[in-house]
Parts: structure tokens; sequence; C-alpha cells
């Protein structure tokens, strides 16, 4: 080799040295953008907090049987038992049927505790209410590279609902009977509160709607996982009902007024006389009791009211024999008992009050 080789090959190395240097930088820039890239593929599709949105995304579009499919969500008794909740909650409302408008989702945050779980607050808007749910989130294992999760606690919650004056109520339009879900079946204590479980967040409007009975309703909003949300309604009797009775009261009173005795059997009213009666007695209601209801478990009774009934009938006296016409007004007070049936119709009662 000559001179003026040796010369090119020297001036070769260094150029080739620069290209591999190059080459060197080039590949690191492309791990780099390849590790970035999936950093944030992973906070956008396998982080915990894109696993919250994922669930929260479900309820928004009213996917109850999807969201109760993620890991962690759906609870059984035991679990029920060890957070001291109702081990006979039932599901009636984890339906599509029951959900209301979820929107303006956003998480806020996202917090590493010492344990490895990691806690997710997220905002929202469940109907008309803002609000606010942190999530207690941990892992559960890989698929492939990525990372997977699950609610360390059930986002469900409980609510304990008594309706009073109702066997019936409607939760966000959806109907329920207390006989339906109640562990009790048709045995059902009207009374009791019947534990229901829910999602959260979300909001829950429980009101009454029926012939008989009506309430303005309630706004819950279910906030706090694993939680007991306690909701008390009371039902009043609607306006068509105590019409209805109204006039069955007028009417059973008339009829115990048709019976031509001092004492009216299965009647309210009667009159005791110590003389002697010498013509039918007649009775006349002049004065029909106002009717007013009020709960009674299962049923109604009427709220004990005066009225009055005018006795006309000719007595002798025991004492002189003289026959005389008689006059009086009666005055007592009416109460009663309803009983609705479980195909929606009443049975009434009228008594005396006890």
């Amino acid at each position: 080799m000559d001179q003026s080789e040796r010369g090119e090959r020297v001036r070769r190395r260094p150029r080739l040295g620069l290209e591999l240097t190059v080459i060197g930088v080039g590949l690191a820039v492309v791990v780099g953008a390849a590790f970035a890239g999936w950093a944030a593929l992973e906070r956008a599709l396998y982080s915990p907090s894109a696993f919250v949105e994922r669930y929260l995304g479900l309820l928004a579009d009213g996917r109850a049987a999807d969201a109760l499919q993620i890991p962690g969500v759906s609870v059984d008794a035991l679990e029920l038992e060890a957070a001291g909740l109702p081990v006979t909650s039932d599901e009636a409302l984890l339906r599509s049927a029951a959900l209301a408008s979820l929107t303006d989702i956003s998480v806020v945050s996202e917090e590493q505790l010492d344990d490895g779980r990691l806690r997710v607050t997220a905002e929202y808007r469940a109907g008309a209410y803002p609000g606010s749910t942190t999530f207690d989130v941990e892992r559960e294992g890989t698929v492939g590279l990525a990372p997977t999760w699950r609610f360390a606690t059930s986002p469900l919650a409980v609510m304990e609902l008594t309706v009073k004056g109702s066997m019936s109520f409607d939760v966000n339009g959806f109907r329920i009977d207390k006989r339906q879900v109640s562990p009790d079946g048709a045995d059902a204590d009207p009374l009791a509160p019947l534990p229901l479980l829910v999602f959260s967040p979300g909001v829950y409007s429980v009101s009454v709607d029926t012939a008989i009975a009506t309430t303005p309703g309630i706004a819950v909003l279910s906030d706090i996982p694993f939680h007991e949300i306690p909701v008390e309604l009371q039902a009043t009797a609607t306006e068509e009902f105590v019409a209805v009775v109204q006039e069955r009261v007028d009417e059973f009173l008339t009829g115990c007024a048709g019976q031509q005795v001092l004492q009216p059997t299965g009647c309210p009213f009667g009159y005791v006389l110590q003389d002697r009666i010498v013509s039918l007695p007649t009775w006349e209601i002049v004065q029909q009791p106002e009717v007013r209801l009020q709960p009674d478990g299962a049923g109604w009774r009427i709220v004990p009211a005066e009225a009055a009934a005018r006795l006309d009938v000719e007595v002798q006296s025991l004492f002189d024999g003289v026959i005389s016409p008689l006059s009086e007004e009666v005055r007592f007070p009416v109460a009663g008992d309803i009983t609705v049936l479980p195909d929606g119709t009443a049975t009434i009662i009228v008594r005396a009050p006890d």
C-alpha cells in the first residue's frame, strides 16, 4: 500500500466514526420516542385514571350491565357484611332504566398510597347536581405489557329506602313494588327500610305517583363508594282518592240511616232509650264527616271526624203512659281503616274510633 492509499484510509476513519455516532443518536431518539409514546398511551388507556374514566363513561352511556363487569364493582353478601352493609341489598336499581344522566366527567387527581393502592378523584355532573367522588384502585395484573386494574373498594353504595304510604314507588321513573325487592316477598313489612344497591356516582330521584298516593319526590346523590344512604319518603293521599273515600263513607252512613232501629247494626252511631217505642225509628244523616287520610302501614286510616244524625221516633213513657214524639240529634265520631290490595283496589271499613 503506497503513501496515498494510507492517507485515504486515515481520512475515512473519522468520517465512519461520525456516521456511527449519528446512527447511535438516531436510535436513541427513536427508542426515547417509543418509550414516550408508550408512556403517553399507558396514561391514556391503561392508567388508574383511565380505568376510572372507563367506568364513569359506561355509566354516562347508560351501560349498567357493562359497568357491573368492571373488576371490583360487583359485590357479594360476604363483602356487604364485612362492610357493615345489609346483606339483603337488592340489585333492582343496577340497571340502565334506573340510571340518570352523568356528564362533564374529568379525573382531577391520582394519588399513590403507601399500601400500593391508588386514590383517584373524579368530578362530574349527576343530573343537575355537581359532584366529586374518590375511588380506591389497585393493580390486578397485566395483559401483555399493559397493567390491569380493579376497584379496591366497590363503587356501589346502598340506599336504605323507607317509603311510607305506598307499596310502590318510582326511582328515576323506574317503578318498583316493595314486595318485589323485599326479602320477605309478599309478606313485606310496608314500613321496613328497603336496602337497594346503587351506583356511585349517580343521582336517584325517588317519588310516588299512583292513583292513591303521591309525593313531590326527593333527589338523592350517591357519591361515596360502599356507603349507606338513609332515605325516608312520606306519601300523602291524592285528592281523587280522598274524594272516593268520602263518597264511600257518605254512602255507608246513609245506608246505616236506612235501618229503622235504635242501634243500626255495624254502624258508628245509635241511641239508648229507656221508654217504649211505639213507631219505627227513622234516621237522617245531617252532617257527614270530613274525610282526612293518614298512612297506616301498607294502607291508610281515616282520621277520626265528627258527624251527626237525627233520630225521629214516637215513644211511650213507662212512667205515665204518655205517647210523645222524640226528635234528637246524635253526634258521633267516625274513623276507619283502608286496606290496599295487591291489585291496587282498596277495601274501606268505617267504624267508631277505638
